[in-house]
C-alpha cells in the first residue's frame, strides 16, 4: 500500500510528530497532489487546539496547498498529470444538492473540509476530489499564492458577491492576515479603499497595499468624522469591535460583512440598520468557481500575500509564531 508522509498532531494541543498514512488505488474522481507549499492558518491553529470540538486525532493539519498533480482517478478530465494545482478548505461535496447544482458547493451540507475527518496539506502528498484542485495561474509564486486559497477566497468572495465595484467606496478593518489581503482585492475592484487598524504604524503599508485612505481605531474621534461613508465595510479581525460605529459608518443599503470571528456575539442597534436600510452579513470560503476566478484576477493585478516561509520540518515552530501573532503576515511551509 502507498503512503503518504506528513506532521500529524494526535492530542489537542500537541506538538507535530511525523506520522504515515496509507491510500488504497486512487478514487475516479480524485487526483493525488505533490505538496510543494502549504500555509499555516490560524483555522489549523484552531483545528490543533479543538478550539471548535470537531478534531479527530490524529490529522495532519492544513488547507493552504499548491503542488502538482501526479496522479488521477479514471473519471477525471478538468485536470492533468504535471499541473501546477492549489487546494483550500474544502476537498470534496455531495456533488448534487440544490447549493451544488447551482455552484455553491462551499455550502453543502455534506461538504468535506480538507482536514476535518481527514489528512491535510503538511504533508508530502494530498488525494482531494479534482473539482477542488484548482490550477494556479502562471505568473504566481506558489510560496505568496498558498494563502490565497483560504485568507485570499476568505475576503475575495464578499467583496465579489457583494457587487463591489469602481464606485464602491470599501472600508477594510483589520491589515493582518486577512485584512492585507483584502485592501489588493478591493483596489484591483477599482474602489475606493480606507484601511481601519489599531496600529497606527501600519498606515504607510496599508496605503502600499491599495488603501486610498486610513483611520486609526483607537480615535473615536476618527470614526465619527467617516460616518455615513462606505458602501461596504469587511471586518477581519478576531477581536470585539465599536459596531455600532462601523453601522454608522455605512452609508444608506450599505453592508457590513464579517470574516472575522470576534469572542462575543455582536450587539447592534435596530435603529441603526432600519434607517439607513443597512446589513450585516457573513462569508465564509467561496466555491471552485471563486476559486478560479479569484486566482485569474491575482495573477492579472498582482494580488498576493505577504509571507514568511519555514521548511516543513520546521512546523511546530511556524504554528507557535501564528499563535503568537508574530507573523507578518502569513506563514508557507515549505517540502
Amino acid at each position: 500500500m502507498k503512503q503518504i508522509h506528513g506532521l500529524a498532531v494526535h492530542a489537542a494541543g500537541a506538538q507535530l510528530l511525523a506520522y504515515k498514512y496509507g491510500v488504497e488505488e486512487i478514487a475516479p474522481n480524485d487526483v493525488e497532489v505533490k505538496i510543494s507549499h502549504c500555509g499555516v492558518c490560524h483555522s489549523d491553529v484552531h483545528l490543533i487546539d479543538n478550539d471548535w470540538g470537531i478534531s479527530k486525532f490524529p490529522f495532519i493539519p492544513g488547507h493552504e496547498i499548491v503542488g502538482v498533480v501526479t496522479e488521477v482517478g479514471s473519471s477525471v478530465r478538468d485536470v492533468k498529470v504535471g499541473e501546477r494545482v492549489g487546494i483550500g478548505w474544502q476537498a470534496d461535496s455531495c456533488g448534487i444538492c440544490e447549493w451544488c447544482r447551482q455552484g455553491d458547493e462551499h455550502l453543502c451540507a455534506q461538504s468535506q473540509p480538507t482536514c476535518v475527518g481527514r489528512n491535510g496539506g503538511y504533508a508530502d502528498s494530498i488525494r482531494v476530489n479534482s473539482r477542488f484542485a484548482i490550477p494556479v495561474p502562471e505568473g504566481l509564486e506558489s510560496e505568496n499564492v498558498a494563502p490565497l486559497l483560504c485568507a485570499g477566497i476568505t475576503v475575495y468572495a464578499p467583496i465579489r458577491n457583494h457587487n463591489v465595484r469602481p464606485s464602491s467606496r470599501v472600508g477594510v478593518v483589520g491589515i493582518g492576515g486577512l485584512g492585507h489581503i483584502g485592501l489588493q482585492f478591493a483596489r484591483a475592484f477599482g474602489a475606493e479603499v480606507t484601511a481601519f487598524s489599531t496600529s497606527k504604524d501600519k498606515e504607510a503599508e496599508a496605503k502600499s497595499l491599495g488603501a486610498h485612505h486610513f483611520v486609526s481605531t483607537r480615535d473615536t474621534g476618527a470614526l465619527k468624522k467617516v460616518a455615513g461613508s462606505f458602501d461596504f465595510i469587511l471586518s477581519t479581525v478576531s477581536a470585539d469591535q465599536d459596531w455600532p460605529a462601523y453601522i454608522a459608518a455605512l452609508r444608506p443599503k450599505g453592508t457590513l460583512c464579517v470574516v472575522g470571528v470576534p469572542p462575543h456575539p455582536i450587539q447592534l442597534p435596530a435603529f441603526g440598520l432600519i434607517a439607513g436600510q443597512k446589513a450585516v452579513s457573513g462569508s465564509p470560503t467561496g466555491s471552485p468557481r471563486d476559486l478560479h476566478e479569484m486566482l485569474d484576477v491575482a495573477a492579472r493585478h498582482g494580488v498576493k500575500a505577504i509571507t514568511e516561509s519555514f521548511p516543513m520540518a520546521k512546523a511546530n515552530e511556524a504554528v507557535a509564531k501564528v499563535k503568537k501573532n508574530q507573523v507578518r503576515y502569513r506563514a508557507v511551509l515549505g517540502n
